[in-house]
């Protein structure tokens, strides 16, 4: 029978059932009156279904409510890249005109993002169909940007919560004399870590969040955006590169001598980066983060068994957060440079590419440009 994953199941409150051991052990060594504390306090503790996790959890849910601070700002919701495009493409009024030459249906292509499915002669029939186009692209790679910063904040926060779990408990084994001032120390590291990450993350969704609310052309205005919890999922199979091959072709015989030279050079870089950022999301997500989490799992099992120490379960507990972060950043890499190859196969000019550097990688310079 296949053993349950407690990573999954656990998630947040691994670092406070992994420690409940020691405390209990702990507690033989203590004072009669400090047994009875001890028997009070998980008495207390029991009551709860994830122990001080959840009691740290109910104190903040029952703290006295703030007062209101004026009104509340305008909740807009941008659930998918289409209705991103759609905003963004009210902004600019002279692309209504384009729309309409376009026609529905290649409109709802192209805010769709199926601009594989195009017409390639359309780049000669209509007029400033590339800004069209371009303005579709910012608001694809803004509003993933934005979404990807949030899902990156509550994955810190909820490690915050697991570290500050960690280190609530660590505090009680040295205040019995379970732990040594140097046995605390790693797990007060990992808590002020964790701070940092977190609020890192939250200066990141705020800055991403504002960029897209400027882009659709809200700023100045008290609102907030309401996101999807993360980006959509990674296409088990790419595109095919022969086909893909011939998209580039059929664009390019539609476009001027210079820009085709051009165009050659950022197909190639634009197929390259989207096949690599795919092959890359599949791994990050599939090969990296599953095998974190079953080490994790192990780690946990062997702890309890006291045959891990506590820095083997952190330095665990770190790598699987970090892998998490990178299969995050890794999805976003995917979207983005499937954004720039449909724009480049529509004769477009991106100014870089994926760089695919995991959680924050930076974009690479752009071949030909």
């Amino acid at each position: 029978m296949k053993r349950p994953n407690p990573v999954r199941a656990l998630g947040p409150w691994l670092a406070a059932s992994v420690l409940v051991i020691p405390l209990t052990l702990s507690a033989q060594t203590a004072s009669p009156t400090q047994e009875s504390d001890w028997r009070r306090a998980n008495e207390t503790v029991g009551a709860f279904k994830r122990g001080h996790v959840d009691i740290l959890r109910w104190e903040q849910s029952n703290l006295p409510a703030e007062p209101a601070q004026g009104a509340q700002p305008q909740v807009i919701a941008v659930p998918t890249m289409e209705d991103a495009v759609r905003r963004a493409w009210l902004v600019h009024r002279g692309l209504a005109q384009v729309q309409s030459r376009l026609g529905l249906q290649n409109v709802q292509m192209i805010a769709a993002g199926r601009w594989v499915d195009l017409d390639s002669s359309l780049q000669r029939q209509v007029k400033d169909m590339g800004e069209l186009l371009e303005v579709a692209v910012q608001a694809r790679k803004a509003w993933m940007e934005a979404v990807t910063a949030r899902q990156i904040e509550r994955h810190q926060q909820t490690s915050l919560e697991a570290a500050q779990a960690a280190n609530e408990l660590g505090k009680r084994m040295f205040t019995v004399g379970n732990w040594s001032r140097l046995q605390q120390s790693p797990v007060l590291l990992a808590e002020a870590s964790a701070r940092m990450d977190l609020r890192r993350a939250k200066l990141a969704a705020a800055q991403t969040q504002a960029s897209l609310i400027k882009l659709l052309g809200l700023a100045g205005l008290e609102t907030a955006l309401d996101l999807p919890d993360q980006l959509p999922d990674v296409p088990a199979t790419a595109l095919s590169e022969v086909d893909l091959q011939t998209r580039a072709v059929a664009i390019q015989g539609q476009l001027p001598n210079a820009e085709q030279l051009r165009n050659k050079a950022l197909a190639r870089s634009a197929i390259g980066a989207y096949l690599a950022a795919h092959a890359q999301a599949l791994d990050s997500r599939d090969v990296v983060l599953k095998e974190r989490e079953y080490i994790t799992e192990e780690t946990v099992l062997h702890y309890n068994g006291m045959l891990k120490s506590v820095w083997d379960l952190l330095a665990a507990r770190r790598s699987q957060a970090q892998a998490t972060a990178d299969a995050i950043g890794a999805q976003r890499d995917f979207w983005s440079a499937e954004t720039d190859l449909q724009w480049v196969l529509q004769g477009g000019v991106p100014e870089n590419f994926v760089s695919l550097g995991g959680g924050g990688g930076k974009p690479a310079a752009a071949a030909g440009h």
